[in-house]
Parts: C-alpha cells; structure tokens; sequence
C-alpha cells in the first residue's frame, strides 16, 4: 500500500493515480459483468414464470369456463358409438341431432386433452397428479370431472400473482370444461352465397361479352356487304387499268 501511494515526485504521482484508474476500472468492470449476469437470471426467470401462468391461465379457463350443464368430459369416440349403432337405422332427425351433440362433445374432449397435456407439463405436483388422473380416466372411457383440478388451478395463480385467496364464504360453484360456441355452418353458407353471386357475375360478363361479339360480327357482316354492294365510281376508282383501255 505505501508502495502504491506514492506522491514524493511527479513521476510517482502520475503512476499512482493511473493504477488507482486500472483499479477502479477492474472494479467497475467486475461489478457490471456480475450485475449483467444476475439480470439475465432474473429476466429468463421472469419469462419462464410469465410463460407458465400463461399456459396455466389459459388451461383453467378450458377446464373451468363453464358452470352450468353438463360438466363432465365425454371420452366417447366415433368409432364407439358406431359400434353401440351395430348398423341399426335411425331417422334422419336422430341421426343428425347425435351427430351435432358428438360434435359438441368431441371438441370439448379435444380441448381438454390440451389443456390437461399443458397442466403435466408446466402444473405443480398436485395438479399434474390429477391432470394424470383425469387423463387415465379419459383413456380408460370414464367421464371426467375436473372441479378439482380447476380450484388448485385457481389458488395456484392466485398465490402467484400476490392476490388474496378466495374467500371461504363463497360457495363457488362447480366448473367444468368450457363449452365451444357454434360451428362455421353461417360462414360456409356466405361463402355459398359468394360464389353464386360470383358466378352470377361472371356469366354476366360473359353474356355481355358475348351480345358484344355478336354486334361486333354483325358490323363486320354489314361492312362487308356494303363494300360488295359498292357504287360504280368507287369500283372505278379501285381498277384504273380497264378505265385507260
């Protein structure tokens, strides 16, 4: 230290405050790398917890949309109810009433399938304990209830986000799997509608390119039989060869 304090000549000086410089820098270069460091921590930290809830948030609002109906996740598969069919005829109305309801059915299945491959993969150990759950049973053929799975859901994100937990004086109802709104029937039906007009549209055109075509060839028709039916002095006027004979 007292070599590096050293302010008997100017020489001495200048060295001593060039390596307080180098040592300050150093400093201040090791401070900023570990500060750099312990940021991108935090910052990839903080998109992973974003990310989680995300996902969670999204599979609770899947599996905990709905409060009223049927809350239950129907496993059946179409090649089930052809079986429980075994070939037997229904009327027309039947038939298509179960297969809007299978319909209805197969997509909340499908979505809950995804929201509970999401709760595996990112829940806690009790949620993905009962995701596993509910997932056996959808694969065994029972229907699945997840009310319980929606409340870990719930306290999870709740207790994540720093909001007070629900209280226990509310009697929420149970939830279940949200319902899908209607199909794309009125959509295809505009499309429909479209492509008619579109059509009706095109033979138009071609209609009036057509009544075009056919003036077109009668103006040519015209010309050509008044150019047959010329006057005298025009055909004259075209061959004055036999006027010189």
């Amino acid at each position: 230290m007292r070599n590096l304090m050293d302010f008997s000549s100017w020489q001495a000086v200048i060295t001593t405050l060039l390596g307080l410089v180098v040592v300050t820098v150093l400093m201040v270069g090791i401070r900023l790398l570990v500060m750099e460091t312990v940021q991108q921590r935090r910052n990839r930290e903080n998109r992973q917890i974003n990310e989680r809830l995300r996902t969670l948030i999204a599979a609770y609002k899947t599996l905990g949309g709905s409060f009223t109906g049927d809350l239950a996740v129907d496993p059946t598969h179409l090649r089930d109810l052809r079986a429980s069919a075994g070939g037997a005829d229904t009327a027309a109305g039947e038939d298509l009433s179960v297969s809007v309801s299978f319909d209805r059915a197969r997509r909340i299945r499908d979505v809950v399938e995804g929201a509970l491959s999401d709760v595996i993969l990112l829940g806690t150990e009790r949620q993905v304990l009962l995701a596993a759950r509910a997932a056996t049973d959808l694969v065994a053929g029972r229907p699945v209830h997840t009310d319980e799975l929606v409340v870990s859901l719930r306290d999870f994100i709740r207790k994540v986000l720093d909001l007070e937990p629900v209280p226990t004086k509310v009697a929420i109802p149970k939830q279940g799997p949200t319902r899908p709104g209607g199909g794309g029937g009125g959509k295809g039906k505009g499309d429909t509608g479209g492509g008619d007009r579109a059509g009706t549209k095109q033979d138009g055109k071609g209609a009036g390119a057509g009544g075009g075509g056919a003036a077109g060839g009668g103006m040519g028709l015209g010309l050509g039989a008044g150019l047959a039916q010329g006057d005298p002095g025009r055909e004259a006027e075209s061959s004055p060869l036999e006027l010189r004979d």
